[in-house]
């Protein structure tokens, strides 16, 4: 009875454009209870660190943006990748994975 009341109150939820949504309207426990939702939320704003990408060292394997768990990895008309610091959560997976050690992961400073 409880997972019915609540699934009902979920699809009353209008989901919000992405600018107007940030971590901290995501649920205590950072659970996200509408499926497919992410892609609205600004989930890159709590990350510590950040990669950056060396473009000499890069050979556009590809590695990074299909290890992504975030999907915050795109491919550039060139080749090359850029990171969606948008959704990066700067787990630094792309950094281990890459082969040439490309990606480097930086501390994130506030601005």
């Amino acid at each position: 009875m409880a997972t019915k009341a609540k699934k009902t109150k979920t699809a009353e939820k209008k989901l919000v454009t992405a600018s107007q949504v940030t971590w901290r309207d995501v649920e205590i426990g950072g659970i996200l209870t509408d499926a497919g939702s992410a892609s609205l939320r600004r989930t890159g704003d709590w990350r510590s660190e950040r990669p950056v990408l060396d473009k000499e060292k890069c050979n556009k394997c590809g590695l990074c943006w299909l290890h992504c768990p975030d999907a915050a990895v795109e491919q550039c008309e060139d080749g090359y990748y850029e990171i969606k610091f948008y959704s990066c959560k700067g787990c630094g997976i792309c950094a281990e994975i890459c082969p040439k050690e490309a990606i480097t992961m930086i501390e994130e400073v506030e601005e």
